[in-house]
């Protein structure tokens, strides 16, 4: 029977409550089907844990499953089918890690979302935007200050797309959408790895991102947006926006707003971490590198801020090329400021409500997927249980054992 399994002996961690139970998960069809003590279960493969704990399979919310390199202008002249065979592998080193699920915030589409769903390659469930929008010169535009002409064919692979106004970008997140978008994902403020902007601009006028908001609600899916500074945050979380990605410069009016609208923050504090270190030699221009200080201090400051002030917080790494195994370090960083649950939660039940996923993820309630990660030690002692796979006994997605 696919997608059956009986895990017994099993010490079973609700993220939610932070609760243990002590007891028996088992899997029918993919899905959870019985919680509880010595459960019976014929002609159903078994597994005895011993007392491992058991946990939903992780959620990563902020990842880039196409950048194959961190020089992401160069990402437009790259074979698709040479950017697809990068992408499956950094997906199967994805579940590896423990991640079952992850959520693209731009360059993934659906041929990669329907080749893993229909078993072509291994990797997490994937939910996808598409290309991120951007305006001229924005953080989704690649082009040096020489460069004029902009190639945004579908063909080829990229993050983002360039429309400016609003009639254009109603017409590119329509498109989006209409090629099955779960999210919306827009460039509201610069970036590090972009050649012409300024971490600290604004992009995209109150009216534009306005428009892509009505679109996204329009259809039932929401808007991502990248901005750093409070003034970024802020304008886009007055405007309709659910989810922030990044946020390292947010103010206590953002922490505000962020409750008030019931929005989302999704730091990513590995990716600085990691492009600081290492990031020129997986291909970051020198330029782009020098921007990282401007964002790299502010991280773990935002994070305190927000988590004191009871933003609700979603796990996401964005890391690029060969900095994707660091996929894990997020929650060390992370325990600077944090509970151990806390983290969890952000990676589990919290990511699930964001991905509007509730029951079907980040649980071990019974009729949600059957994606578990089983580990040796307790990541509620200790979060470096979650950072070290080789901790991690058994990966479990959708009922079968994919690893260990």
């Amino acid at each position: 029977m696919t997608g059956s399994l009986l895990l017994r002996n099993a010490r079973l961690l609700d993220p939610l409550s932070g609760d243990y139970t002590e007891g028996d998960l088992r899997c029918a069809d993919g899905r959870i089907a019985e919680v509880g003590p010595r459960l019976a279960a014929a002609d159903v493969p078994a597994l005895d844990l011993r007392g491992a704990v058991v946990l939903p399979g992780l959620v990563d919310a902020h990842v880039h499953v196409t950048a194959s390199t961190a020089d992401l202008g160069s990402l437009p002249s790259a074979s698709p089918s040479y950017v697809a065979a990068h992408a499956a592998r950094t997906m199967s080193r994805m579940l590896d890690r423990g991640f079952t699920t992850v959520r693209d915030a731009s360059g993934a589409d659906y041929g990669l979302a329907d080749a893993q769903a229909e078993g072509l390659f291994r990797g997490p469930r994937l939910l996808f935007c598409g290309r991120a929008l951007s305006q001229t010169g924005g953080h989704g535009d690649s082009r040096t200050r020489g460069t004029q002409v902009k190639d945004d064919h579908p063909c080829c692979a990229g993050l983002g797309r360039v429309a400016d106004g609003e009639d254009a970008v109603r017409a590119a997140a329509r498109d989006e959408l209409r090629k099955g978008a779960h999210h919306i994902k827009v460039m509201a403020s610069g970036g590090v790895a972009s050649p012409t902007d300024r971490i600290d601009s604004t992009q995209y006028s109150a009216g534009e991102l306005r428009a892509i908001v009505e679109e996204a609600e329009a259809a039932n899916r929401y808007v991502a947006a990248h901005a750093y500074t409070a003034r970024a945050v802020n304008r886009a979380l007055e405007l309709g926006v659910r989810s922030i990605e990044h946020g390292n410069l947010i103010d206590d009016r953002s922490v505000s707003l962020f409750r008030e609208h019931n929005a989302f923050l999704v730091p990513t504090l590995v990716t600085y971490w990691a492009l600081k270190e290492e990031g020129r030699e997986h291909g970051l221009p020198e330029a782009s590198w020098r921007k990282v200080d401007e964002v790299l201090e502010a991280g773990l400051a935002a994070l305190d801020r927000a988590a004191r002030g009871g933003v609700r917080l979603v796990y996401g790494t964005d890391l690029l090329g060969g900095m994707h195994r660091h996929q894990n370090h997020e929650f060390r960083l992370r325990a600077e400021v944090q509970s151990p649950v806390e983290i969890l939660r952000s990676a589990t039940s919290t990511a699930a409500e964001l991905l509007n996923l509730t029951g079907e993820i980040g649980t071990l309630a019974v009729g949600a997927h059957a994606d578990l990660l089983v580990v040796n030690g307790d990541p509620l002692a200790d979060i470096g249980v979650l950072a070290e796979p080789k901790h991690f006994r058994h990966i479990i997605q959708g009922g079968e054992v994919v690893s260990g």
